[in-house]
C-alpha cells in the first residue's frame, strides 16, 4: 500500500497537500481549475458511452441492478450509523448519508489509472454506473431528512422544483450524461479525439489532483469542529461502503478489475453533486461535516491508502463468490 503513495498520480495530491500546510502561495487559477473538471467529467462520460455503444444496455442490466442495489444500500447503512452511534442530528445525518452513498467522479478517474498502469483490466462501460450511483443516495438524504418530524416542524415538500433541476442538471451530471450520449451516438467516430480525451487524460487529471491536495489541507484543518466520532466514520465508512461494493459488484458478474472499480466507487464520497444538492435540499445541515469528512478526509484516505485495498476487497470477493 505505501507504494501506492510513490506513484505519479498520488504524488502530485500529497504535493498539494504539502502546498497547503507549507501556506504556500501555489493554487491554480479558477478558471483552469473548472477546465480541468469539465475536461475529467466529460471524458469519463465519452469513455462510457463509447463502450454503451458496442453492448447495448442490455448487455448491462446485472451491472446496472447491482449499482442501484449499491446506491441504496450504503446511505441507510451510513445514516444508521450517524444517528444510532454518532447521536447526529436527522438533517446533518441525511446530509451525511447522501455524500457516502453518493460517488467521487476524480476518485473513479484514479482507480482507473492505478488499474491501467498495473495491466488490469475492467469493463469499459464504467462511467454508466458511475453515473447511476450518483443519484439514488441524494434523493434517499433528502427522504430521510424530511420524515419522522414533529407535527410541530416546519412542513416542506419532498421535492422542489429547484432541488430536482440542482440533482438531475448540475453540472456534473450533465456532463457525465452529455458525454455519455456523444460517446454513444459517434461510437467509433470519437476515436478522432483519443489524443484529447484519452492519451492527455493522465496528465491532465494529475494537475487536478495538485489542486485537490491544496483544497483538502484546508479541510483537515476543520478536523476538531468535525468532531471525534466524524473523523473515525470518514476512516470507517469507506471500508463498509467498499466491502458493500466487491459483493454486488462481484453478484452482478463485473470481472475482478471491473469489481474493484467499483469498490472503489462505492468506498469514494461525493463532494461536488451531493455538496450542491444538500445546500439546497437540506440547508439547515451543517456544511462543515459533510464537506469536511468526504474532502478531507475520505478523498486522502482513498488517494492514499484505499485503491490498493479496494482491489484486495474484489480479489477477496471473487475467491469466495465465483
Amino acid at each position: 500500500m505505501i507504494e501506492t503513495l510513490l506513484e505519479p498520480l498520488p504524488l502530485f495530491f500529497v504535493l498539494g497537500l504539502l502546498a497547503g500546510f507549507l501556506k504556500s502561495d501555489l493554487r491554480l487559477p479558477e478558471a483552469i481549475y473548472d477546465i480541468l473538471s469539465t475536461y475529467l467529467l466529460l471524458s469519463i462520460g465519452l469513455k462510457g458511452g463509447t463502450q454503451l455503444a458496442k453492448i447495448g444496455i442490455g448487455g448491462i442490466i446485472f451491472p446496472i441492478l447491482g449499482t442501484l442495489a449499491i446506491g441504496i444500500t450504503t446511505p441507510l447503512i451510513a445514516f444508521v450509523i450517524i444517528r444510532g452511534i454518532g447521536k447526529l442530528g436527522r438533517p446533518d445525518a441525511a446530509a451525511l448519508a447522501a455524500h457516502y452513498g453518493s460517488v467521487s467522479a476524480v476518485t473513479f478517474a484514479v482507480i482507473q489509472s492505478y488499474l491501467d498502469a498495473r495491466g488490469i483490466s475492467y469493463e469499459g462501460y464504467m462511467a454508466v454506473l458511475l453515473m447511476l450511483l450518483e443519484i439514488p443516495a441524494i434523493i434517499i438524504a433528502i427522504v430521510l431528512a424530511r420524515t419522522g418530524k414533529s407535527e410541530t416542524s416546519e412542513k416542506k415538500p419532498l421535492f422542489s422544483a429547484e432541488m430536482l433541476h440542482e440533482v438531475f442538471l448540475n453540472r456534473g451530471v450533465y456532463l457525465l450524461v452529455g458525454g455519455l450520449i456523444v460517446g454513444t451516438v459517434a461510437g467509433k467516430q470519437i476515436s478522432i479525439l483519443q489524443p484529447v480525451f484519452k492519451d492527455a487524460f493522465p496528465g491532465l487529471l494529475a494537475f487536478f489532483l495538485l489542486e485537490m491536495g491544496i483544497v483538502a489541507s484546508r479541510r483537515l484543518s476543520e478536523f476538531r469542529s468535525a468532531g471525534k466520532f466524524l473523523v473515525i466514520f470518514a476512516l470507517i465508512m469507506p471500508l463498509i461502503s467498499g466491502a458493500v461494493g466487491a459483493l454486488f459488484g462481484t453478484l452482478s458478474g463485473l470481472s475482478v478489475g471491473g469489481t474493484a472499480v467499483l469498490t472503489t466507487m462505492a468506498a469514494s464520497a461525493s463532494y461536488i453533486a451531493a455538496t450542491a444538492a444538500m445546500r439546497i435540499a437540506i440547508p439547515e445541515a451543517n456544511p462543515t461535516y459533510y464537506v469536511t469528512t468526504a474532502l478531507g478526509i475520505t478523498f486522502p484516505f482513498n488517494i492514499a491508502i484505499g485503491l490498493a485495498l479496494y482491489v484486495q476487497m474484489a480479489e477477496i470477493a471473487h475467491q469466495i463468490l465465483r
